[in-house]
């Protein structure tokens, strides 16, 4: 089935807001083997108009997103009324919602908010649970005078959209797409791995398995690795790219590393702190945004200067002079010193040179020295990033929370 995606919204062609959507929806539906073979994004103008009139008849599914809200500009519901022909008819269920919703919420009351009561003629509302503008699936050919796709009118919220689309709009589409077109997607992510590498040890043989379909999505210090195809190819593939892969995949699902890490302690009901130089805090960034860290993670010391790492982790100033603050002495002492601080069962440390400027010959930009303190003894590792500051920080945190990975799954 031919499937299109139509984003409206001038804010998305200013560069004042990123799609969101044509990652989601296409993830959400390609277990149904459904695909989106184009997505147009155009303003909230006679283009939606226009772009419209084009793709309906092109198409077997089309979704839309934005314009469904209260303002002058919230034009598409319009639009497709008139270009399949429909009559707009208020509902009165759904004007009471808003007008309750907006008690609530003590906000007034303006004469445009009714439109988000307009319904096509013939159309389904999906709820809204989120927002208050609803949306809208018009079945194909819902005018018989007229070609038209099933067509699914959405939010442009993705806050508003996402929550929608799994709960009314997959129920519709697994009702229409014929169970033969079913596939199967399958998703390996690799830390410090490159591209080019994983490739070289799967490729050829998970390509020789008639039927399937392998990509590869790289990204500062991981890899994906993706496969599509019937099940029987899949579990073909899966057995290939696990028994050649297996110790380096830390996650065969969407989530990322540092949410694997919070879930690997939280299990074994252990605690981590980090002490930072060249990361800046970033490591401990990315393990806070994770949902439940606060019952792993204890604390984290931003050690940026010289003084800060003998002030704050009592790191012995005789060795910063001996061997330099990026060197695997201080490394050891950061993580040592921070766990012993925190009290925690890991210790992660960072220290590098990030750049453009700083390094020596024996130290180039780039150069990083990642520790972990655990139990036994500390490790070190000396890595070598040279390339610009932000993408230093991410693969450097990557290296160290990986480090950390291995070590809580060796000890599985």
């Amino acid at each position: 089935m031919r499937v299109a995606l139509l984003n409206t919204g001038t804010e998305l062609l200013l560069g004042d807001v990123q799609d969101a959507h044509l990652a989601f929806i296409a993830r959400e539906i390609l277990s149904l083997g459904l695909r989106i073979e184009e997505r147009r994004t155009v303003g909230d103008t006679e283009a939606i108009r226009q772009t419209l009139a084009e793709l309906l008849p092109r198409c077997e599914i089309l979704f839309v997103t934005g314009g469904l809200g209260p303002t002058s500009d919230d034009i598409t519901r319009e639009m497709v009324a008139n270009l399949l022909g429909l009559e707009l008819r208020q509902s009165s269920e759904l004007l009471a919602s808003l007008r309750q919703r907006l008690r609530v919420r003590g906000i007034k009351w303006t004469p445009g908010i009714a439109r988000q009561a307009d319904v096509h003629a013939g159309a389904e509302v999906l709820p809204n649970q989120n927002g208050s503008a609803p949306g809208l699936y018009l079945r194909a050919n819902i005018n018989p005078q007229i070609q038209s796709p099933h067509l699914f009118l959405l939010p442009g919220p993705p806050r508003e959209l996402q929550p929608m689309f799994r709960a009314f709009v997959m129920p519709i589409l697994r009702s229409t797409v014929p169970d033969s077109a079913l596939i199967e997607r399958r998703l390996y992510k690799i830390a410090n791995k490159g591209e080019s590498l994983v490739e070289e040890e799967i490729g050829d043989r998970v390509l020789a398995i008639p039927g399937i379909e392998l990509g590869y999505c790289a990204r500062p210090g991981e890899v994906d690795v993706r496969i599509v195809g019937k099940a029987k190819a899949i579990e073909q593939a899966d057995a290939i790219i696990r028994s050649t892969l297996g110790p380096s995949i830390f996650s065969a699902a969407d989530e990322s590393l540092e949410e694997v890490i919070v879930k690997l302690l939280a299990q074994r009901n252990q605690t981590l702190a980090v002490a930072e130089s060249c990361t800046g805090g970033l490591l401990a960034d990315r393990i806070t945004n994770v949902p439940g860290a606060s019952a792993v993670f204890l604390a984290g010391y931003v050690c940026y200067a010289n003084q800060a790492k003998i002030g704050m982790l009592d790191v012995d100033p005789q060795l910063i002079e001996k061997h330099g603050a990026v060197s695997e002495q201080v490394a050891c002492a950061l993580a040592e010193h921070a766990r012993a601080c925190a009290k925690s069962d890991y210790a992660l440390a960072t220290t590098g040179v990030a750049g453009p400027s700083g390094g020596s010959p024996e130290k180039p930009v780039g150069s990083v020295y990642v520790a972990l303190a655990g139990s036994g003894e500390t490790i070190v590792k000396k890595l070598f990033f040279p390339t610009d500051r932000e993408t230093f920080k991410q693969i450097t945190t990557q290296a160290a929370l990986e480090l950390l990975r291995r070590k809580l799954v060796a000890h599985t």
